[in-house]
């Protein structure tokens, strides 16, 4: 008999969350299964599910908890989503490079707390709909300004057009969104190329499982209690 409990899944690309979560329905053959953070098809990391009632009503915890993210930007081009899964819709034709000296100045103006306003193609809910319904739909939206927090936002590489940094940031924070404005204040545009989740709270990605090693016979050696 299982017992409820997480479990810390390194989501691959190319899946949705929910993806995740039918996978682990069919191999424990549970149905109350959820998760606690989004990560896009095109993003990879650390995903924490909640597997059996008491797990479930406990992912709220880890909702609210601050997140450390690897993103890879490209400077240049916008997409429609902010992500390379939109198509592109601007493309800046000043090819000059932009220094290391006015990326590092940019990128400090997004430490501390902040109004970010949410991708129009995102899970916000607008009078009882999801923000990506809308925009699928081609109706015009307005998004309310969220406020979060950014601790630090730290140059892992930079060659133009591409700079991958480490940040962490609060809750409710979108690395689209973020990705954008980024490039707005550059002046070039900018889009979300590549993103994974390293950490959420003190669940570091070290301590997940890649769910292509998960099956129905070795699912529970992974699971860690509700008091995690």
């Amino acid at each position: 008999m299982y017992k409820s409990g997480f479990l810390f899944i390194d989501k691959p690309k190319g899946i949705s969350s929910f993806d995740v979560i039918k996978y682990l329905r069919k191999i424990t053959q549970i149905k109350k299964i959820g998760h606690a953070g989004t990560l896009d098809p095109f993003a990879s990391g650390l995903l924490i599910v909640g597997i059996g009632k008491e797990a479930t009503k406990l992912l709220e915890n880890f909702l609210k908890k601050e997140k450390i993210y690897l993103a890879e930007i490209e400077i240049g081009k916008i997409t429609e989503t902010y992500d390379t899964e939109g198509k592109i819709i601007f493309e800046d034709q000043n090819l000059n490079p932009i220094s290391l000296k006015e990326i590092k100045k940019t990128l400090s103006l997004f430490v501390g707390e902040l109004y970010q306003v949410p991708p129009k193609f995102s899970a916000k809910k607008i009078n009882g709909k999801r923000a990506y319904e809308f925009a699928r739909a081609g109706k015009k939206i307005k998004l309310s300004p969220q406020k979060v927090k950014i601790f630090y936002v730290k140059i892992l590489k930079y060659k133009w057009p591409i700079l991958k940094i480490e940040t962490k940031v609060s809750s409710g924070c979108y690395i689209r969104s973020l990705a954008y404005d980024i490039g707005q204040k550059l002046r070039r545009g900018a889009y979300l190329k590549n993103l994974k989740r390293i950490q959420i709270g003190k669940i570091n990605l070290k301590e997940a499982v890649p769910l292509k090693k998960l099956n129905s016979s070795n699912w529970q050696n992974f699971l860690f209690n509700c008091n995690v």
